[in-house]
Order: structure tokens, then sequence, then C-alpha cells
């Protein structure tokens, strides 16, 4: 770890990120002992969602573990954790309505998911790659090799700037149609606001620490260019 006026702001970032973690687990935890006066499943509401959207042909399927959640648009599935697929409280509801969410923003063509897809090859690969060459670059004190890595490390911040909007998108899509479509009153929002909004949180405070280090690692490389 390479040390600047800047780590403390980025040790305080990290220190937000293991917070939002407790967080969501806390949430999820408090609110998945509260049943929902619907009484759906999570597996159940997902299935509604996905119907009244056009989307008969989108299965639900559980997975083993506590929030494994996802929607994969490679097979095109819902894949709910089994503590979601199966439970009934206002966690297991929202974090479904929530995966098919992005289902819908899929369907749709939702643009800045479009963009994720898109740029998701490219920073899988540089993403493994630009690590080694920002140390390498600041330790030999190589500025070419910094300045590539600084600009792969780039392209990972942008997919997580990319990625905000994508998960509060999604988010908002679940809380609207839970409401429309009964699955939780209008008392049990706040629920559905604590489960979900943690979970946004996480990648607020993730995309923070992004940024903060690409910053310092932009410092550094002019930093070296002045010396």
């Amino acid at each position: 770890m390479v040390f600047t006026w800047m780590t403390p702001l980025i040790l305080a970032a990290f220190a937000l990120t293991i917070w939002a973690q407790f967080k969501v687990k806390g949430n999820f935890n408090k609110f998945s002992q509260v049943s929902a006066r619907s009484g759906m499943s999570g597996a159940e509401v997902a299935r509604r969602i996905l119907d009244d959207n056009g989307l008969h042909h989108v299965p639900v399927e559980p997975v083993p573990g506590t929030l494994t959640d996802h929607f994969d648009p490679i097979s095109n599935v819902v894949r709910l954790s089994e503590p979601v697929y199966y439970g009934n409280s206002i966690s297991s509801i929202s974090v479904a309505a929530h995966e098919v969410g992005h289902a819908i923003q899929y369907k749709e063509g939702y643009s800045m998911l479009v963009l994720r897809h898109r740029m998701f090859p490219v920073v899988n690969l540089t993403s493994g790659i630009a690590p080694f060459l920002l140390l390498a670059g600041i330790f030999f004190k190589m500025t070419n090799l910094l300045l590539i890595g600084i600009i792969l490390f780039a392209a990972a911040v942008a997919f997580q700037l990319v990625t905000l909007p994508v998960e509060f998108n999604a988010s908002a899509r679940a809380k609207r149609l839970m409401l429309a479509e009964g699955f939780v009153a209008s008392d049990e929002k706040r629920g559905v606001d604590k489960v979900l909004g943690a979970a946004a949180l996480t990648y607020v405070a993730s995309t923070l620490v992004a940024v903060l280090q690409l910053l310092e690692y932009i410092w550094i490389f002019t930093s070296n260019n002045e010396d």
C-alpha cells in the first residue's frame, strides 16, 4: 500500500464500506423477522412481477447462500438465495423485487445496464492487470507503466460509476411495483426502504473508495512528472 496525504480519506471511505456491509446484513436480518401482510414469498413476488411485465419465459431459481441473489442476463434467469426464495418477509420480497427490476431493465434495454454489460468483458480483464501495473510503476518509478495502470484502473472505476444508476433504478422499480401490486402496504414501505437503501449504500461506498484511489494514483503520477 502506498501512503500519501489522500490515504486517510481512502481509509475512511473503506471504513464506510465495512459499515455499509454490516448495515445490509443488519437490516436484512431485522426485516427477515417481519412477515409481509401479503403473505407472498420472494419467489411468488418475483414470478408475479415477471409475468405482469411479459417475462413469462424468465425462470426464478433458488440458489444456496445468503444475499447471493442476482439476475443473470446471459442465461436470462432470476436467481434468489434460499431465504429470499422461500421467505415471505419484507426482506425477502424486497430483494426479490429488486432482482426482477434488473430483468425488466434488460427487457427494456435500459441504457446504463446495456453499457454495463458491454463494459464488463473489458473491465474483467483490465481490473486484474491494473494493480500490478500501478504498483510496478510506483515502486520502480516507471511513469509510462504507471500511466497505463491508471488508464486500466479508470476503466474499472467507470464500471462502478455506471453500476450506481443501474442499482438505484432497479430499487426504484421494485418499490413502485411492490406498492402498485399490493405486495406491501404503505406502512410496510419503511422496511422496504431500509433493506434496499442499505444495499445501495454499499455500492456508493465502494465506488467512493475506487474514485479516491484513482485520484491518488493520478496525484502520484503528476508528482513524479514534476520531479
